[in-house]
């Protein structure tokens, strides 16, 4: 018990110069993005949250279908609203608050796990990693995906630390459970978590971990599987829409990003009632949302099956999106956020994900002799990148990789210090082991730092993208010249962007030009 309080009383300096970097870096961003346009402008996810957040402030807290997306963000967002008033501004802060204390999170998992160095670097990378940033200001779920990844790693962490005495210390098993089941409310195919841990539990510590686990998890996920089950006359876990991303990410003509069922047609209420009315139409009768949802699984299982190789290919572009550095895009991308914000043209060229990947392979082959301690770090690492491959590769979708790869990176870069110390007192010489040894680690994280850096996405394609769906807000308010404007602005700067012509022709229409 006094090494438990000393290393508790050691942290907190650290926890706080981690905090206060966090903290002051997100605010200054907000600070410098409250005169662009986008800081009031929502779009896409952001203004369906909004809208959706309004209503339960508003008294309908249970709402009237089965959840397409997942509930937890809009709650959040309406208990500020309900407390305070409709403040995107104040939405802004609390999540800055709860970003920066994610890095504090993974820096003590990264500190249990590894050590105390390690731990203030893996929160200091946190906290500088420029996505990070943008998620953090966005009106989206990202910020509680990471928050809640980086409470179960922590957890994860103190029980693995600790998993030789394979006591079963409930309350860290229960934590574990809530804090996994709040994720599957912000991002349904975390449940794959669930499972690994499931596992790991019963495997290393018994029946006795793995059911407080499942109650822990159970208590947030059962109200919401009940709410669905009433108004939906079925049981749905988290959400209704599986089928329908699972075909958007696997048919013939996908290519590893979002298309949406009917073209231009992308916002989550019409991909809602499109999926249900293709649906319908192909089979002449009135679905359910489990019915829709099992036809379009249908869809891309029967895609799967009649074209493996076609499906194999698609599969291989998915795995090379999913690494590479460029953040793809669905709504917003980072760079025209970056014209705004002097913190995110400082950090973006260093820190983003085609150096956080290499350094994280580094840190795996360094920590590879206690992969049987690490193990279920691995496995969660590897079944969450299959999530997202299995449907679609968006910056967002992979971003809660992030801590997971920074626990590595963490340890890696402090592995890199300790070689280079020890081949400057030793010398470096091919005779020895340990200098071979270090050439074919070298050249195996400069071949995943050049794969992951190779050119998959055009800067210019995302600015268009941004611009276009600025453009489609702007129109949906009726403020038709700024639309066009927004619109020229995309064509201007990505001249072959179909959508950017076809919203352009709809606003000049409008305009009667």
């Amino acid at each position: 018990m006094p090494v438990a309080k000393k290393r508790h009383s050691n942290f907190a300096p650290a926890a706080l110069v981690i905090f206060a970097v966090a903290f002051t870096l997100r605010i200054i961003h907000i600070w410098q993005m409250r005169n662009a346009p986008f800081f009031t402008l929502l779009m896409g996810d952001a203004r369906g949250y909004d809208e959706w957040a309004q209503r339960i402030a508003g008294g309908d807290w249970i709402g009237r279908d089965v959840f397409y997306q997942a509930p937890l963000y809009p709650y959040f967002l309406a208990s500020i609203y309900w407390i305070a008033g409709r403040s995107p501004t104040l939405v802004r802060i609390a999540q800055a608050v709860i970003g920066s204390c994610s890095c504090v999170l993974i820096a003590a998992a990264a500190r249990r796990l590894f050590s105390a160095p390690a731990g203030l670097l893996a929160g200091l990378m946190l906290a500088v990693y420029a996505p990070a940033i943008f998620f953090d200001e966005l009106l989206q779920k990202s910020v509680l995906d990471v928050f809640f990844v980086c409470l179960a790693l922590w957890l994860t962490a103190n029980i693995t630390a600790e998993q030789r005495s394979r006591q079963l210390m409930p309350w860290r098993w229960l934590a574990l459970g809530l804090g996994l089941g709040g994720l599957s409310l912000t991002r349904e195919n975390a449940l794959v978590f669930i499972a690994v841990i499931l596992g790991w539990a019963i495997l290393r510590f018994g029946v006795r971990a793995a059911a407080v686990f499942t109650l822990g998890a159970a208590i947030v996920m059962l109200p919401v599987a009940a709410r669905n089950s009433m108004v939906g006359g079925g049981f749905y876990v988290t959400t209704s829409q599986f089928g329908t991303n699972f075909f958007i990410g696997n048919h013939r003509g996908a290519d590893g990003t979002y298309q949406s069922l009917r073209y231009g047609r992308g916002a989550p209420e019409y991909e809602r009632q499109d999926a249900a009315e293709l649906a319908e139409s192909e089979l002449h009768r009135k679905l359910t949302p489990r019915e829709v949802s099992r036809f379009w699984t249908a869809r891309a299982l029967a895609f799967i099956v009649s074209e493996p190789g076609a499906w194999l290919k698609l599969m291989a572009r998915k795995t090379a999106l999913l690494v590479n550095a460029t953040e793809m895009v669905d709504t917003e991308d980072q760079e025209s956020y970056a014209e705004w914000s002097a913190v995110l043209r400082l950090l973006g060229p260093v820190t983003h994900f085609g150096v956080l990947v290499p350094l994280a392979f580094a840190g795996m082959l360094a920590t590879w002799s206690g992969r049987s301690r690490l193990w279920v770090l691995y496995a969660l690492l590897i079944v969450y990148a299959l999530s997202v491959m299995f449907f679609f590769v968006f910056a967002r979708y992979r971003y809660p990789l992030v801590p997971m790869l920074i626990l590595f990176a963490a340890a890696g870069g402090l592995a890199a210090i300790a070689e280079i110390q020890s081949f400057q007192r030793a010398g470096f010489s091919l005779l020895r082991p340990a200098s071979r040894k270090l050439i074919l680690q070298a050249t195996a994280v400069a071949t995943v730092a050049i794969f992951v850096n190779w050119p998959m996405g055009s800067a210019s394609a995302m600015r268009a993208v941004t611009a276009t769906n600025a453009g489609t807000a702007l129109q949906s308010e009726h403020r038709i010249d700024e639309a066009i404007a927004y619109y020229r602005r995309a064509i201007a700067t990505q001249p072959d962007y179909a959508p950017a012509y076809n919203n352009l022709g709809t606003a000049l229409r409008e305009q009667k030009r």
